[in-house]
């Protein structure tokens, strides 16, 4: 049976999820945040393959959500408002003229309630009615789960007692083998179609074919090979920071795939969300210190992060992200970790 150890951890706790094949997954009940994943690479070395910090403190202070989880709502919604059954909802304009993962103190800054259950972590919280503009009492959970297959289960549950708007993800930042960026890393995505931005990264409501584009990633791509084109996406985000319509959002299907070739490492993504929002860390710009007293520079780490579209209770022709106090949210996301 796979063990989870708790520590304390500052001021909050981390457990250390493991299983028989010698992966480590830590996570922290500060902001949910997955502390580290520690995964063998070709040659049997064990390294850690995400980016954020040592201690507690690093993830205290202000940064681009190193391994949270997100919420209220994960990505951006414009212009920080919107309108759901007949009232304007305003939010924090914290990114931009856009309002970005749940506001100024979003799920990613709390404490949350920690249990452990068999091989099960279970978080949880409370988001009170109006907490960072949102309209319901929320109780979220999220559960994570390491297994001998090498796969970390993450679940997310909610219910409100009002209609609200919700979209939770996990902003994990990979770096399969260790160097100064990801643009050696191939990837591949399972999207015929992506959301196109403006100029502030709001969809303009628009599933732009990615065909005969930098956009497409239907079949493995080094992220580098197009990243520099001339291309008014890339130049809206400086990079890729998009969100993919995935073609056939599943928990058994293989929607995305990180590998790298120099470790042998690799990342496969399921889920039951309709997209994915690729970040190739555009916005790092070496300010930050991270593990082992390595700055944290541009495209050092990058996110594939599940999730219903950006800005969505603006675009009625997205999947809707309401939540009545009739349904339960429930969405279901897996990261699997190996070599080849």
């Amino acid at each position: 049976m796979n063990k989870i150890k708790s520590e304390k951890y500052g001021n909050a706790q981390i457990f250390t999820l493991s299983n028989d094949n010698g992966l480590m997954v830590k996570i922290t009940n500060y902001g949910g945040i997955i502390q580290s994943i520690l995964v063998p690479d070709k040659n049997g070395k064990v390294s850690d393959i995400t980016i954020g910090f040592d201690s507690l403190s690093g993830y205290e202070q202000i940064h681009p959500y190193f391994g949270a989880t997100i919420g209220r709502y994960g990505n951006r919604i414009g212009n920080g408002k919107y309108t759901l059954e007949g009232e304007e909802y305003k939010l924090a304009t914290n990114n931009g003229p856009n309002h970005l993962h749940g506001g100024i103190k979003g799920f990613d800054k709390r404490v949350w309630n920690a249990k452990v259950e068999g091989e099960e972590l279970k978080l949880s919280l409370l988001s009170k009615d109006m907490e960072e503009g949102y309209p319901g009492n929320l109780e979220v959970e999220v559960k994570f789960k390491l297994d001998n297959d090498n796969k970390l289960h993450i679940e997310y549950t909610a219910t409100t007692d009002k209609a609200t708007v919700i979209n939770l993800t996990n902003h994990s930042y990979f770096n399969l083998g260790g160097e100064s960026t990801i643009l050696d890393h191939k990837l591949r995505i399972d999207a015929d179609k992506m959301t196109a931005i403006d100029a502030t990264l709001i969809p303009t409501g628009e599933l732009a074919d990615v065909d005969g584009t930098p956009f497409d990633f239907r079949s493995m791509k080094v992220i580098g090979k197009d990243i520099e084109q001339d291309n008014e996406q890339l130049v809206n985000a400086g990079g890729y920071d998009h969100n993919f319509v995935l073609n056939a959002p599943d928990i058994n299907h293989v929607s995305a795939e990180i590998y790298h070739e120099g470790s042998g490492r690799f990342v496969k993504v399921y889920t039951e969300e309709p997209g994915i929002q690729f970040y190739s860390g555009n916005f790092l710009n070496g300010t930050l210190e991270g593990k082992n007293g390595e700055m944290i520079n541009k495209h050092k780490g990058m996110c594939l992060e599940t999730q219903h579209f950006p800005d969505s209770p603006n675009k009625a022709n997205f999947p809707s992200t309401v939540l009545r106090p009739e349904d339960v949210y429930q969405t279901k996301t897996i990261y699997e970790f190996g070599v080849r």
